[in-house]
């Protein structure tokens, strides 16, 4: 039995994740069932159910939403075509892209623009590195941090341009930068890394966390790119770790032997999860903080969004507004209240 539980702060959700999970809760709450999304909000399986109760229909492919329907699309980015057929489609469209992939997404269309062949660091298949890839798709080869960069053939070794998917692990970031740099001496890429502020300081945590917990539990689901960066950077500094979605993914087997216990969470994991886990591995001598930084980052809703509850919340209560679904106050207190406080309206 586990003596002490090392809980990481930072964890769970991010800025992003915060203001995707709100909007959501707005739509669900403005328009009779369903409303649609286009690819889950954020990769989170207990976020995701969550939604699916109060009414959301996840979908793949915009055309699956009938016309006139409300429709979001995620936080990790789309395609411009997608956003173009969901504009189309839908009555009302709400993009909740987070601001740090919409950044990337400039620097592809800046980049691809004057010409220069561009490295995009990432994970096959991850809704992210698609939505970015599809801004340029002709200037952008796809490197993962594991593959090298033997595939990547430049029509001008001089105009190389460096981009990543913004929830990759930072060695794996670094990994490829430095051999880039190398390969390409007048490299381009962004003044600051691409790398999501919330990404690098949970796995900053974690780092932590290693240098006193023999196990680290990583919170979050599978197809979460930054949760499984986690659990890599963990096991790199040579702790056992495991990534589960809540407590019933613990193995007992797996707490054996471990005086001290490390739990985190991905930027898109409920600290309901984390609560629940930690209950689990049942510490008997508590928990202790391990606070690497203060987050203070807010994303406000997406534009669209905020017109359209200001106009609704005009036309019901004339000057009068609501900060939140269900209660008085102007929105411009948006951020007085979080993802945790949306996800409890849901199951009321």
């Amino acid at each position: 039995m586990a003596r002490k539980v090392l809980l990481a702060e930072p964890r769970g959700f991010c800025a992003g994740v915060e203001m995707a999970i709100k909007a959501l809760t707005w739509m669900v709450r403005i328009f009779e069932p369903p409303v649609y999304c286009y690819h889950e909000i954020v990769h989170n399986a207990a976020v995701v159910t969550a939604f699916e109760r109060a009414g959301v229909v996840f979908v793949n492919d915009v055309s699956e939403v009938p016309p006139g329907a409300p429709v979001m699309l995620s936080a990790h980015g789309s395609a411009p075509n997608v956003v173009t057929m969901a504009e189309e489609r839908a009555a009302v469209m709400v993009d909740a892209v987070c601001p740090l992939v919409t950044k990337v997404h400039h620097e592809v269309r800046r980049m691809a623009s004057k010409g220069y062949d561009i490295i995009y660091v990432g994970h096959e298949g991850h809704d992210e590195a698609i939505g970015a890839i599809a801004e340029a798709p002709a200037a952008v080869t796809l490197i993962d941090p594991s593959w090298g960069l033997e595939s990547f053939r430049p029509d001008n070794p001089d105009k190389v341009a460096l981009l990543a998917q913004t929830t990759l692990g930072m060695y794996e970031w670094e990994g490829v930068l430095e051999d880039a740099a190398a390969a390409y001496p007048t490299l381009q890429t962004a003044r600051k890394s691409d790398l999501c502020y919330a990404t690098t300081n949970r796995q900053t945590a974690v780092q932590r966390l290693a240098a006193e917990a023999t196990l680290i539990l990583v919170v979050g689901s599978e197809n979460s790119s930054n949760t499984q960066a986690l659990v890599r950077v963990a096991r790199k500094a040579g702790v056992d770790a495991y990534r589960v979605d809540g407590p019933d993914g613990i193995q007992p087997a797996w707490l054996e032997g471990h005086d001290v216990v490390g739990v985190t969470a991905g930027a898109s994991a409920p600290d309901q999860r984390v609560q629940a886990v930690i209950d689990a591995v049942a510490p008997t001598e508590g928990i202790e903080m391990v606070r690497v930084t203060d987050e203070d980052e807010y994303f406000p809703l997406p534009p669209s969004l905020r017109k359209l509850v200001l106009t609704l919340q005009a036309l019901i209560e004339g000057a009068a507004a609501a900060s939140r679904p269900g209660r008085p106050g102007p929105i411009e207190h948006d951020r007085d209240w979080g993802a945790t406080e949306a996800l409890e309206l849901l199951e009321v």
